[in-house]
Parts: C-alpha cells; sequence; structure tokens
C-alpha cells in the first residue's frame, strides 16, 4: 500500500493554490475585499414631534394666558403689545397670507436691517386687508423679523373693538408727529398716502395711483433722516371688485364710502368674503434722505420732487408687475 501524503494543517494542495492563482490573474491583482453595492433609500420621513415638544408649546401657551390673566406683559406708550401681535394676532393672519392671498414678496433685502425706514405703499381693495398682509409680508420675510407700525387713519380708532386690535398690533394715528417719534425709535413705519382716495376708488381705476396728498410723509421721513422704500402690491385690487358706492347709506354711516360689489350686498355675510386672488409685493430700492440739510424739510419743491419721484416709481412697479402676472387668480 503506498504511503499517504501528508498536508500540514493550514497548506492547500498544490492544485488549488494554481487555480487560486489563476482565478486573481483573471480579476486583476487587487487584494482588497470589493465592497457590497449598497441599495440608496428615500430620506426617512422626520419622526412626529415629541411629548416634549407638545409639552413645551402647552406650557408656552398657559404661561401666556398667565400673563394676560395677571396684566404682566408690556405695551409702549403707542398701545402696542409685542407679544400679543406675535402669538395671537399674526397666527390669525398667516393663514390668509399664506394660503388664501398666496402672497409672494420681492426685494425684502431693501428694508434696512435695523434703524428706521418709511415703507410707502399703495392703497386698494375696498377693505385694508392689503395693510394688514404688508405687516405679515414684512414679519415673515426679513431676515431680523421686523415689526412695521402702520398709520392708519382716523376711522379705525373711533371704532369699537377695531380700535383697541388696531393699537394692540402696533397702529397708530396716521399723523406726522407720531411717525416722526416711531421712526427716530429706529421703528419700520408704513404709510398709504393715497388714503380712502386709494382703498375707495372704482374697480375700473384698478392700479392707477390716486392723488399722494401734500407730501407729509416726505417731510417726516426728511425730518428723521431714514430711508424712504417705495412698495408696490398687485392682487388687493381685485379682492372686492367695487362696481358702485352708495353715497346715500354712507352718509347716514358716516363711512367715506359704501361698496356695492359683485357679491355684496346681495349674497348678505357670504358676499363678504374676500375673492382669493394671487398677490405680489415688490419692495424698491430705498430712496435715502440722510444726506439733506434739517432745513429741507420745510422745502415745499424738493417734498414736491421726492414724492413724485416715490409715486412714479410704485406705478412703475404696478404696471411691470402686472405685465408680469399670468392670472389674476394664479
Amino acid at each position: 500500500m503506498a504511503d499517504a501524503k501528508v498536508i500540514p494543517f493550514g497548506e492547500e494542495p498544490r492544485a488549488r493554490r494554481k487555480a487560486r492563482r489563476a482565478g486573481r490573474a483573471g480579476r486583476g491583482t487587487a487584494l482588497a475585499p470589493v465592497p457590497e453595492a449598497r441599495t440608496e433609500h428615500p430620506p426617512a420621513a422626520p419622526p412626529p414631534p415629541s411629548p416634549r415638544t407638545l409639552d413645551q408649546r402647552i406650557a408656552g401657551g398657559l404661561a401666556f394666558l398667565r400673563r394676560r390673566i395677571t396684566g404682566d406683559y408690556e405695551v409702549d406708550d403707542f398701545g402696542y403689545d409685542e407679544e400679543l401681535t406675535d402669538q395671537v394676532l399674526m397666527s390669525l393672519l398667516r393663514p390668509f397670507y399664506e394660503k388664501y392671498f398666496r402672497v409672494e414678496v420681492k426685494g425684502v433685502e431693501n428694508i434696512p436691517s435695523d434703524g428706521g425706514a418709511l415703507i410707502v405703499a399703495n392703497h386698494s381693495g375696498t377693505l385694508p386687508l392689503d395693510g394688514l398682509m404688508l405687516q405679515v409680508a414684512v414679519h415673515d420675510n426679513h431676515p431680523a423679523q421686523r415689526h412695521l407700525r402702520l398709520l392708519a387713519a382716523d376711522l379705525v380708532f373711533v371704532l369699537p373693538v377695531i380700535n383697541e386690535l388696531a393699537r394692540k398690533a402696533g397702529h397708530t394715528l396716521a399723523c406726522a408727529e407720531d411717525a416722526q417719534r416711531l421712526l427716530e425709535r429706529g421703528e419700520i413705519v408704513g404709510v398709504m398716502p393715497e388714503g380712502f382716495k386709494g382703498i375707495g376708488k372704482p374697480f375700473a381705476e384698478r392700479y392707477k395711483l390716486q392723488r399722494f396728498g401734500r407730501g407729509g410723509f416726505v417731510s417726516t421721513a426728511l425730518k428723521a433722516g431714514v430711508p424712504i422704500v417705495p412698495c408696490s402690491i398687485v392682487g388687493a385690487e381685485e379682492i372686492y371688485p367695487m362696481i358702485g358706492n352708495a353715497k346715500t347709506l354712507a352718509r347716514v354711516m358716516g363711512l367715506p364710502y359704501f361698496p356695492l360689489t359683485p357679491t355684496f350686498p346681495w349674497l348678505g355675510p357670504l358676499g363678504a368674503l374676500p375673492l382669493p386672488t394671487k398677490w405680489t409685493i415688490q419692495f424698491g430700492e430705498p430712496i435715502p434722505t440722510d444726506g439733506y440739510p434739517p432745513e429741507a424739510a420745510d422745502d415745499p419743491m424738493l417734498m414736491f420732487n421726492l414724492t413724485d419721484q416715490v409715486r412714479e416709481t410704485i406705478q412703475h412697479t404696478l404696471y411691470k408687475l402686472l405685465v408680469q402676472r399670468r392670472s389674476v387668480f394664479f
């Protein structure tokens, strides 16, 4: 019987070693193992809010209510309640801003990050919803989340409930003294010089700016040395198409006008629902005023020229946005 060949432990037979070498030569000389291919999976959906986050929200809401009940909150000398505005009023307006009117904002970088500025905008829409949407646009789109302090007409401050809400939201009487105080304190102030002439104009005159008054806003900006930011709003003209004005009824009720629209007052309360138009708000390049001497605020020719410059800038931008608009509703 032939002797058996002993193969030491761990040593492979010669034929097997040759076959392994031949296989390596065919695959290449790399000895490192080839990593397995990984199947790409879509990112997992974010987890739902943790109970702790929900608890924090509830605790914040309860703390807010406690401060409201106990009176442990601050308002400035104009009646502005910043906490109430941020926590409640902005939250109520934001769904209309984001979902209903789908407001698109352009040029927000033209609003200063600090210091005072005067935003001058066109006014329209039968009801002053454009001012409220402008307030949300400044706060939600500016990197510093600045608050817009709107100048409102006398009528706002004689209406019950509306008076208190306007004060809490930071609105103040449209007078030069209040505006200058706010600007000198470094606030962003908004003014709509067309007033009732703009908001109550017929639908046939939409996007045609009315008279800007005597340029009082320019004088205020010059005295405070703050820039003027022109602002154009497209979309508000069509929310309540005003096809008529019941002047007799307006005089009886003490209103500047009583609007007649295709739906109001014919459909009752349902007719007061605004049409869901698509809005665009564009802030233009600021017009500096700090380079003028102090006596410039009393120069009627300078005020006329600056007023006309602001008005023409807003009107030109309105026409440009209207040309770019695909549809009233989209």
